[in-house]
């Protein structure tokens, strides 16, 4: 599991702008109305050196987009392309978003501060380029959930309300809005790289290929076939993370897939009660292009149109060996991350192999819910009592009961409190339109409060392994 952060300095460094003008623009942020502090990522903002900021010093850089010191001076909406549902979209870009600064952790990793509802940008094309606030909280809570889990994620870093009515086709409206700052591990997109090998710009495609390597990768030289690999490598194990958490994204475009894999961008996502293939997101998703089973197949999708925006700088030997080791990649990836939710150490490669074919066949009846599995079996034991004690007896748990008795705990896996609790975390969608329609109706903000904690404690629950 993905460790806590931990504290740091502020080390500002806008390394975005050794690519040049020609990878962004600068912007304005809209004047708001208001600047209501929702919610403040404490954790994080201690890991980025910004912790010790006042509330009030909080609203001016992320309500009102005051420069942090030593860092960008004026907000940059990035440049990309993409393709959306498989379909070539040349008129995107940072839409209602920008990148606000740029710093170090205290690991040395370059971060970025990026925003969503920031105002319009040169690629609002019709839209206001504000987000609502429920679209924020639903943010807040996507991510936390995947953090707790171990998902590489954007981490939510701050909400706040702005106090302008919005207008949306696709929920009540008027609507309240917000302004939302996510901390990431890069806002460049695999649709950046499409854009510049649409236009055929070749000294730049090279040149943000040598920027990513350096920066996210630790490399030198700026070979197209190492940034491949590494991206491959990486959207494998966040596509297993994915199918372990039982967690769907919604929208996996190309212009969706960050070049470090570090999952972002929360729209329609769900989370699947059941081991459903078919499960989708989003209600727009008529083909089930990006359901739950298929989610992988749409990364890889996703990381072939990298290659062949890297072909305009690179001989395809150099880039087909990480498309064709995707499939084993993920396989692998899936078994640690299977593993690691049930906090049971790995075997032989086959024993591990046949125990995932036997869980996969044994949730894929939907008699029990995902998330009560891997809290009932954490371990590798079966704890209980559980409301699914019976589905556990059937036929259908025969052969996993059978093999997940020869595997063994992971030293701590149970240790902590959370696993005596009567019931485990979920993210599901009826408790999410609870915790909005609270403050939605009478602006309480206690549920929401509530459920980060108790998933901040679950995570501490899985990280205790």
């Amino acid at each position: 599991m993905t460790d806590l952060p931990q504290a740091s300095t502020y080390r500002a460094d806008p390394a975005i702008l050794e690519l040049g003008d020609a990878f962004y623009d600068p912007v304005e942020a809209a004047d708001f109305p208001q600047t209501i502090l929702r919610f403040r990522n404490q954790r994080h903002a201690e890991a980025v050196g910004l912790g010790d900021l006042s509330d009030a010093d909080w609203l001016r850089h992320f309500g009102r987009f005051v420069p942090l010191p030593d860092n960008l001076e004026q907000p940059l909406a990035l440049r990309y392309h993409g393709h959306q549902f498989r379909v070539y979209n040349p008129d995107i870009g940072d839409g209602r978003g920008f990148l606000f600064a740029q710093m170090r952790d205290g690991a040395g990793r370059l971060l970025d501060l990026g925003t969503k509802g920031s105002g319009q940008t040169p690629y609002s094309r019709f839209g206001d380029g504000r987000l609502t606030l429920k679209g924020g909280v639903r943010e807040i809570l996507a991510t936390e959930m995947l953090e707790a889990l171990g998902v590489e994620t954007s981490k939510t870093f701050s909400l706040i309300e702005t106090g302008e009515a919005l207008e949306r086709n696709d929920e009540p409206s008027p609507t309240r809005s917000a302004v939302l700052v996510r901390l990431q591990h890069s806002h460049i997109r695999i649709g950046t790289f499409q854009r510049l090998a649409y236009f055929e710009e070749t000294d730049n495609l090279a040149r943000l290929t040598d920027y990513c390597l350096r920066h996210y990768y630790g490399e030198e030289g700026g070979a197209p076939g190492r940034l491949l690999d590494h991206v491959s490598g990486r959207a494998a194990r966040l596509a297993a993370s994915y199918i372990a958490a039982g967690f769907v994204h919604g929208v996996l475009n190309s212009d969706n897939i960050a070049v470090t894999a570090q999952s972002f961008d929360y729209g329609p996502w769900r989370w699947t009660p059941f081991w459903d293939g078919g499960f989708t997101a989003a209600y727009f998703d008529h083909a089930g292009l990006y359901a739950f089973g298929r989610q992988p197949e749409a990364i890889h999708w996703d990381i072939v149109q990298l290659a062949a925006s890297l072909r305009l700088i690179a001989e395809a030997e150099e880039l087909t060996p990480a498309l064709e080791g995707f499939p084993a990649r993920f396989q692998e990836a899936l078994r640690d991350a299977i593993f690691a939710r049930l906090g049971i150490a790995r075997g032989g490669d086959d024993e591990d192999g046949r125990l995932l074919i036997a869980l996969e066949s044994a949730l894929a009846r939907r008699t029990v819910e995902i998330d009560r599995f891997f809290f009932d079996w954490r371990g590798g034991r079966r704890r209980g009592p559980s409301p699914a004690d019976a589905a556990y007896e059937d036929e259908a748990f025969a052969d996993f009961r059978a093999r997940i008795a020869a595997f063994d705990p992971l030293p701590g896996a149970t240790d902590h409190d959370y696993w005596s609790d009567a019931a485990p975390q979920s993210m599901h969608i009826d408790e999410v339109e609870a915790i909005w329609s609270r403050i939605d109706e009478a602006d309480d903000w206690s549920a929401l409060d509530a459920k980060v904690a108790a998933v901040r404690r679950m995570g501490g629950a899985m990280r205790a392994a």
